[in-house]
């Protein structure tokens, strides 16, 4: 008599409510890596900006010693010798030479020339990584789109705030 070899019914079945149970506990431990890979993609972004704005004031500190510094005037010696800064050295924009308040235009300008290289993209519209915005008056506010919350959700959404007048830059990522 041979002997078979393989799985029984019962034992394939045992299987797979096993791998059930596993999944059913696994995936929300997914679900929430994904949750927790948007909130560092914003706080990065949000370091590398704090640190793209502290680079030009320094640049523009040295250019003040030299006694070749002026305001709303391009930063000679950062990048591309483009980024226009206000009377404190906070970058205010970039190409369009203005000291006004900031509107959504100038907070692109303000985040490419800042960022340089390979920033994530940035528009007035919903169309790119980030959204620029101006909710207060001298803040440019850069909302995280790729996390696919909207504006009317009650999820808070994750931003970027930059302030032109203190330079600060802070990150809501919740």
């Amino acid at each position: 008599m041979q002997r078979q070899k393989g799985f029984t019914l019962i034992e394939l079945v045992v299987v797979i409510v096993i791998l059930g149970v596993l999944a059913a506990v696994a995936l929300p431990r997914f679900m929430n890596a994904t949750d927790d890979a948007h909130t560092s993609a914003v706080q990065g972004t949000g370091g590398a900006l704090a640190a793209g704005v502290a680079l030009v004031r320094s640049q523009w500190e040295l250019n003040r010693v030299k006694g070749i510094a002026t305001p709303n005037l391009n930063v000679t010696g950062f990048g591309a010798n483009d980024v226009d800064v206000n009377g404190n050295g906070w970058p205010i924009s970039a190409v369009s030479d203005s000291a006004a308040n900031p509107n959504a235009a100038r907070c692109v300008e303000v985040w490419n020339a800042v960022l340089q290289g390979s920033a994530p993209s940035v528009a007035t519209n919903t169309t790119a990584d980030y959204q620029a915005s101006v909710v207060t008056a001298g803040e440019c506010t850069f909302t995280y789109r790729l996390d696919g919350r909207a504006a009317a959700s009650t999820t808070p959404l994750r931003t970027i705030v930059y302030s032109t007048a203190t330079g600060a830059v802070t990150t809501s990522a919740n």
